[in-house]
């Protein structure tokens, strides 16, 4: 067993603190990998602090992992010691369902998480990455390529994937409008990205202060959504609107602003449900209201590659681990632009 450090929760009310634990020695398809950095998702608060009663002590969180691969096992082709890679918020599935044979693990029912799942290579629960080293099976790693800086990279392995599925999903293309709604963690990458697809990007947010940074960050427009004459100004004029807000809110002001056809996907979890949206709505433009979660990790390295092409990565704020408690409080008072990354070299 491979001794590691890190930091975990061990009850929902205590802060998170240095913890050592094993890892399992790499088998004939695992690469072992140092992290180096560390992004910090919302997910991870909510696991840590049990905010949805499903949490596993002690937790390690943790799914925004980049660093250098250590060491590999007799049957891994794909990866070398010395290689940059990622793991996102998977590191197994079944591999034979329908979900799986689409390379869309991440809705397989055998799907194992990054951290507090139930891992069958040991018997015990996955543990994340706010730690120094991981090991994952070669079908759950990912290339990282050496043009973008690695810190700002890590969020790329949940936020920027929960962002780009969706739009590639739908086919954002150049020409369509787009909607974001949210300046946020998720927010700013779907700016980022739909404007890489070459749409035409309005940003809806409640804050007036956040208008030059969406459009440094590639938005066309910004909307206050609380004027009532700016969101009428664009009644039936979008193709496709992004809604990465996780709190309940209104959708049937943004639902108005679709064009026959068109779709918004949720792609935030609020901790209680959105108020009904109007039925009629949908019906009359034949409009939709969907969901997406991650991708696959066929469309996460797809997602990867398009930000090594195009010099995207996450906008972000690295911390030293011994902060991670301090990152949280202020995650939710909404005090960073626009990520946290742990960086690891602190641990």
């Amino acid at each position: 067993m491979i001794k590691t450090r890190g930091y975990a929760a061990l009850t929902p009310k205590t802060p998170l603190a240095p913890f050592d634990f094993e890892r399992r020695e790499p088998g004939a398809t695992d690469v072992q990998i140092e992290i180096l950095y560390c992004g910090i998702c919302h997910t991870d608060l909510h696991q840590a602090r049990d905010e949805w009663a499903a949490t596993t002590y002690p937790v390690v969180p943790g799914h925004e992992i980049v660093g250098k691969v250590i060491k590999v096992g007799s049957e891994v082709k794909d990866f070398k010691v010395g290689d940059l890679a990622g793991v996102g918020c998977m590191v197994d599935s079944c591999g034979v369902c329908p979900d799986c044979q689409d390379h869309q693990e991440q809705f397989c029912n055998s799907m194992v998480f990054t951290y507090n799942s139930p891992d069958k290579h040991t018997g015990k629960m996955t543990y994340g990455g706010y730690a120094n080293n991981v090991v994952v099976d070669q079908r759950f790693v990912l290339h990282i390529s050496d043009k973008l800086d690695l810190a700002a990279t890590a969020p790329l392995l949940c936020a920027g994937i929960t962002t780009y599925g969706p739009l590639r999903h739908w086919n954002v293309k150049k020409g369509d409008k787009v909607g974001v709604v949210g300046l946020g963690g998720l927010g700013h990458m779907g700016v980022k990205f739909a404007h890489a697809f070459g749409a035409h990007v309005v940003l809806f947010t409640t804050s007036a202060g956040k208008a030059e940074d969406a459009k440094r960050l590639g938005a066309d427009e910004v909307v206050i959504s609380k004027n009532p004459d700016e969101m009428a100004q664009h009644t039936l004029s979008f193709d496709f609107i992004l809604n990465t807000v996780a709190a309940p809110h209104d959708l049937d002001q943004y639902m108005t602003l679709l064009k026959r056809d068109g779709t918004m996907c949720l792609v935030g979890v609020p901790d209680s449900p959105h108020p009904s949206p109007n039925i009629a709505n949908l019906i009359f433009k034949r409009r939709s209201l969907a969901g997406s979660l991650i991708g696959g990790v066929k469309e996460t390295q797809e997602m990867l590659d398009f930000c090594a092409e195009h010099n995207i990565t996450s906008e972000i704020e690295t911390i030293a681990m011994k902060d991670v408690n301090e990152a949280f409080d202020r995650m939710l008072k909404s005090d960073v632009r626009y990520r946290f990354v742990i960086d690891m070299a602190t641990l």
